[in-house]
């Protein structure tokens, strides 16, 4: 099961859960209200609120929401308000585990801790208002207090499972990334070394034999001329041949595409759709400047943008210029505060005499030009 659909069950569930618990409530304010303790236009206020925020959550889920603290209380408050007014009703008090768990996902560890701390006060006060003994006030107050103590815990450590999980992401797309590039380092080097022993041994040793020939084709002999011209034609073109091999071995470009597949092969999340041109084929330090831009925008996507997929599109303008887009279907920011990573792309690409933009909303997207090699 894919994470997107395994996040819509989880929040179908939630949601179900928190419509079950509130049906002893709901009967009773249906029936004589005799388990209310105020208005029940009031009680039904504060449920249908705490629904209406819950469904806002799920669908603007936003891990690094600013200011989720006003949400949260709002949250809260509706949730201590349909607790309090039907204290008589025995689950409605999982409301408010549901908001520790919701403020444990959203908000700082110093806000989760007080919300547990509040809703447990608040679970003694419906207590208090029904009469009931400070055995069962302290036991009841203990009891939710557990329950919001291991709904914290566990989500804490599904948040830090899933930035491990990050981590590693991120640090495999650089290895990738740093792997390929060396392992291009090393055929290059290679193919220098074979053009230089082609055209130093082999290359001189032709012009040796052409020199020969020549000298030789100028010498009478009894029929061994046309043979010495032959071979001279033939070491002549051997010698082309060899000088051809020599320039292609010194100018064969990297693997753009290939590289850049290799780099996000498995990525768990997001997924990576990568289109490259066919013909296009650009030098080392162009072929490293696109590489190192493609990664930035992988690791963007991991660490902040919480995108499913990505786009990454290389291609050749019609001037000759190539092109690099990469977006994203995440959640973007508000305000794009460019660190080391994009402060990198920028400087890379402008040494190429190129340019690049970025955009953050929504989603967040890289547009880099570099002139034609």
């Amino acid at each position: 099961m894919s994470e997107s659909r395994l996040e819509i069950w989880t929040a179908a569930t939630l949601f179900a859960v928190c419509l079950l618990v509130a049906v002893p409530a709901v009967s009773a304010q249906l029936g004589d209200g005799a388990a209310a303790e105020g208005p029940a236009w009031l009680w039904w206020a504060c449920y249908l609120g705490f629904l209406a925020v819950v469904v806002l959550i799920f669908v603007d889920w936003k891990p690094g929401l600013r200011r989720p603290e006003w949400l949260l209380t709002t949250l809260a408050l509706c949730a201590a308000g349909a607790v309090l007014l039907a204290p008589r009703t025995g689950f409605t008090p999982v409301l408010l585990v549901f908001v520790t768990a919701f403020a444990a996902t959203l908000a700082a560890r110093w806000f989760t801790v007080a919300m547990l701390v509040v809703n447990s006060a608040i679970v003694a006060l419906a207590a208090m208002l029904v009469n009931a003994p400070v055995s069962e006030v302290t036991l009841s107050a203990l009891i939710y207090a557990s329950l919001q103590a291991c709904a914290v815990w566990a989500v804490w450590t599904q948040r830090r499972a899933a930035e491990t999980g990050e981590r590693l992401a991120v640090a495999n797309t650089e290895l990738r990334a740093a792997t390929a590039l060396l392992a291009e380092s090393s055929r290059e080097t290679e193919r220098l070394r074979i053009s230089r022993e082609l055209h130093d041994v082999i290359g001189h040793q032709l012009t040796a034999l052409v020199l020969e020939l020549e000298v030789a084709s100028h010498h009478e002999g009894d029929g061994a001329k046309e043979h010495v011209l032959r071979a001279r034609g033939l070491a002549k073109e051997l010698l082309g041949d060899v000088r051809t091999a020599v320039g292609e071995l010194r100018s064969r470009p990297a693997r753009l595409c290939e590289t850049i597949t290799e780099m996000v092969t498995d990525l768990p999340r997001p997924r990576v759709h990568v289109t490259v041109a066919e013909d296009l084929e650009p030098s080392g330090e162009y072929t490293i400047a696109l590489i190192r831009c493609a990664q930035e925008a992988v690791t963007n996507a991991i660490r902040h943008s919480g995108a499913e997929n990505l786009w990454l599109r290389i291609e050749r303008t019609p001037a000759g210029e190539i092109t690099l887009s990469a977006e994203d279907d995440g959640r973007g920011a508000e305000l794009l505060r460019a660190g080391n990573g994009l402060t990198g792309v920028r400087e890379r690409i402008e040494q190429l005499g190129g340019r690049v933009s970025f955009e953050s909303r929504p989603g967040f997207r890289i547009d880099a030009t570099v002139p034609a090699p």
